[in-house]
């Protein structure tokens, strides 16, 4: 089973208009998207004008969104104005709710603008609903996110996945006077999710609010690309003129689907020669404690051919600084090496049959579909009773194992 991916490699950064004109550059016929957008009640207030442009010798699509009736100024971020009036969350809302949109376009659009409207929420200490939404609730930044979202589902894509972003620096004039870059909406919805960033030594705004949004909101993971057959690919211009050619790159590809699902951790390694046993037990039950999936130890030789133990930690991304802390802490580790690795994850869920009036749980995994791969009794539960019982563990295992199956059928 294939799943058809799109990829957003964002080297200058990510904006609304960006997105358009990538997608539009991949193949979304131009009518197509101006008659789902005539859906949201805007009628005569803008025009969409793609235009072939060169960044850096580059060849891209710059997509203009342009309003009748307005007197534009100089953009101060890619694609983004500050004079198009307000509106608040409740009303975008029912634009978008009374456009004659896909369901999975409605849903989406609805969701990235709920997520921008939270971040701005929490940067002025007010409920979402009353944002003022400033340049991102303009007309050009709803046709941007509510184009985009009509793009994704034409071209049929299951996943969607980004780059890492560059942070960008210096400032930019806004609706609340100049502030730092990133600005304080776009640092809140990279902390939403956790966005992995680095510097690409270019220090003007390149993330905007409404890019930030869509990908912080979409996009499945931010890092490299994903193994797929590449079948398309869009070029959408960003408007300043950069070092390097300011075009965001959107892959379109197929993956082969695995029949299990798949995740990230982080996996922890320090060397040991001069830990006591009793140090090295207690510290593995401590990261068990705080969250730890696994950990084990090894025995190894060290320098000056001193025996050791190899300390090796693996768990979530969120909790590596947790355990971090209690290796510090708790051994006389002077550093740890720190990896993150792809996962292949069965889903699992625990079931409970009863021997003899005692419970034991058991766990289940299954594939995607609801296939059952592995079913184990938990070790703890069985131990209980072959203490209790005074039978052999392998035995209450087996009678555990058969319940279940009895009950199955």
């Amino acid at each position: 089973m294939s799943s058809r991916i799109a990829y957003f490699d964002c080297p200058t950064g990510i904006a609304g208009d960006m997105c358009l004109g990538a997608l539009l550059d991949a193949g979304v016929p131009l009518a197509y998207l101006e008659q789902q957008l005539a859906g949201l009640g805007l009628a005569g207030a803008f025009r969409l004008r793609p235009e072939r442009v060169q960044r850096q010798g580059q060849e891209g699509l710059k997509l203009h969104v342009e309003l009748s009736g307005v007197t534009e100024e100089p953009p101060t971020v890619e694609g983004h104005h500050h004079h198009h009036g307000t509106r608040h969350l409740p009303e975008i809302e029912t634009m978008i709710q009374g456009a004659n949109l896909s369901q999975r376009a409605r849903d989406w659009s609805l969701e990235v603008f709920r997520r921008l409207a939270d971040a701005e929420g929490s940067v002025h200490g007010i409920s979402p609903d009353r944002v003022h939404f400033h340049e991102v609730g303009a007309v050009d930044a709803i046709v941007d996110i509510v184009g985009t979202c009509v793009g994704l589902d034409w071209l049929g894509v299951d996943r969607i996945l980004c780059s890492a972003l560059p942070s960008g620096g210096g400032t930019v004039k806004a609706a609340h006077g100049r502030l730092p870059v990133p600005v304080p909406a776009v640092l809140t919805l990279f902390q939403m999710r956790g966005v992995t960033l680095y510097d690409n030594g270019i220090h003007r705004e390149l993330v905007t609010p409404t890019g930030a949004a869509l990908m912080v909101t979409l996009a499945e993971s931010f890092g490299q690309a994903p193994a797929m057959r590449l079948q398309q690919t869009g070029l959408g211009a960003g408007t300043q003129d950069l070092a390097i050619p300011n075009l965001l790159r959107l892959w379109l590809g197929e993956t082969e689907e695995s029949s299990w699902g798949s995740d990230r951790v982080c996996v922890l390694q320090t060397q040991l020669d001069d830990t006591t046993p009793q140090v090295i037990g207690y510290t593995c039950d401590r990261l068990f404690e705080v969250g730890a999936l696994d950990v084990f130890t090894q025995a190894i030789q060290m320098k000056k051919s001193r025996p050791g133990v190899l300390l090796t930690v693996i768990c979530s991304p969120e909790r590596q600084r947790t355990c971090e802390a209690v290796i510090f802490q708790e051994t006389t580790t002077l550093g740890i090496r720190q990896t993150l690795q792809p996962r292949s994850v069965l889903q699992r869920h625990v079931e409970t049959v009863d021997l003899e009036g005692q419970p034991v749980r058991l766990k289940i995994a299954t594939d995607t579909t609801g296939a059952i791969l592995n079913v184990q009794p938990e070790y703890e539960d069985v131990a209980a009773i072959a203490r209790q019982q005074k039978r052999p563990w392998y035995q209450v295992q087996q009678q555990a194992l058969q319940t279940w199956q009895n009950h199955q059928s």
